[in-house]
């Protein structure tokens, strides 16, 4: 905290609010977990920047008001928090973020939009064409791709047809553990084939689906 606020200080001494974020507040925080730091500022431009201090890495996350709404519009449709939840867990290192810290909050604990019956069927349709792309692949390279792309879009189908948040990397395993533990665990356990498991998640969708889907703008 000192040393973020003291970056703070340097770069940002005009800032609206500026909170620091991420995992190094908490108990996933690891030896390489940098300082995550989102900055409320009415000077343009916004900006990402990565850089060290005091051996720390950090990472900015700048935002003008208008910007930083755009950010946050974007991502609940995507239905990715990734803003919401850097700025509800945020601990404040300037100004006072608390009013939209609420509305941040307030996003992550209602959940994201329900899905349109669009969004359903393409998701249907995206997994099942991986399926017949997978059970049919004769390439031992194109199989072990397919096998990562299959395992890795199972997980986000079962995310967003259960009405959970989605995301990538490391966040789309605490996404899965926190929508449902059980599967996340199952999940884990056919990474390198999750044909069965894919087609359970099909099947909870309505089943598989080809013949007759048309994608619209």
């Amino acid at each position: 905290m000192t040393d973020a606020r003291e970056l703070v200080r340097e770069r940002f001494p005009r800032a609206t609010w500026v909170v620091l974020t991420g995992s190094v507040l908490g108990p996933d925080r690891t030896a390489g977990s940098d300082l995550d730091i989102v900055v409320l500022r009415d000077e343009e431009p916004g900006f990402r920047e990565s850089l060290r201090f005091r051996g720390w890495p950090v990472e900015l996350f700048v935002h003008t008001p208008a910007q930083l709404e755009r950010f946050l519009a974007s991502d609940l449709a995507a239905r990715k928090p990734s803003t919401h939840r850097m700025i509800a867990t945020g601990v404040p290192l300037a100004g006072d973020p608390s009013v939209l810290q609420r509305r941040c909050a307030q996003v992550l604990a209602s959940g994201p939009p329900p899905l349109t019956g669009a969004e359903r069927d393409r998701l249907r349709y995206g997994l099942t064409d991986l399926l017949d792309d997978f059970r049919h692949a004769s390439d031992p390279g194109e199989r072990a791709v397919l096998a990562v792309t299959l395992w890795t879009e199972t997980a986000k189908a079962a995310l967003l047809l259960g009405g959970g948040w989605v995301s990538h990397g490391k966040w789309l395993l605490r996404e899965l553990r926190g929508l449902d533990p059980q599967f996340a665990e199952r999940w884990l356990a056919v990474r390198e084939n999750a044909v069965d498991l894919a087609g359970e998640v099909l099947d909870g969708a309505g089943g598989p689906l080809f013949e007759g889907y048309v994608s619209r703008p």
